[in-house]
Parts: structure tokens; C-alpha cells; sequence
């Protein structure tokens, strides 16, 4: 269940610093009782950010599938065997 609290408690940094690299994911922030900002550790930006990489990788690698734009797999491992003494 996501975490959230209200923007008055960030005003116990170290707490909050805490809050962030024990959590499993992003902090929300309320503002007047409505969404405002969303906080998190800097490692769990990293991963997400990883993952949007493979996401986008993977998107790209459909769309080629799609479009016919593949090769054989067997000639290709050849292929680099060959050119690469392996």
C-alpha cells in the first residue's frame, strides 16, 4: 500500500530520509488533502529508471519484430563468430 503523507512532515528531513530508503516505493506527498509530490531514494530512481530503459528497449524490439526487420539467429551467432575468431 502506497505511503502518504502530508507536506507539513517534511519538515523532519531526517525522518523522511529514512521513510524514503526503507520504502518498497515512491513516497506521495498531499498538499490541502490532494496529491502534490511524489518522493523517493535515490536507488529506487536509479532501478526505475533502469526498467524505462528495458521498457523502451523492448517497445523498440516489437515494433521491429512487427515490421519484419529480424534476422536468423543462427547466421547471425555465425556471423560475429567468424568475425571475431570465436
Amino acid at each position: 500500500m502506497p505511503k502518504i503523507i502530508p507536506i507539513r512532515d517534511l519538515k523532519n528531513t531526517s525522518e523522511i530520509s529514512q521513510m524514503c530508503k526503507e520504502a518498497s516505493e515512491p513516497i506521495y506527498i498531499t498538499k490541502n488533502g490532494y496529491g502534490d509530490m511524489v518522493i523517493m531514494s535515490v536507488r529506487m530512481y536509479e532501478e526505475k529508471l533502469y526498467m524505462l530503459d528495458v521498457y523502451n528497449k523492448l517497445a523498440v524490439a516489437e515494433t521491429q519484430i512487427s515490421a519484419g526487420r529480424t534476422l536468423n539467429g543462427d547466421v547471425s551467432l555465425k556471423g560475429i563468430r567468424e568475425k571475431f575468431n570465436v
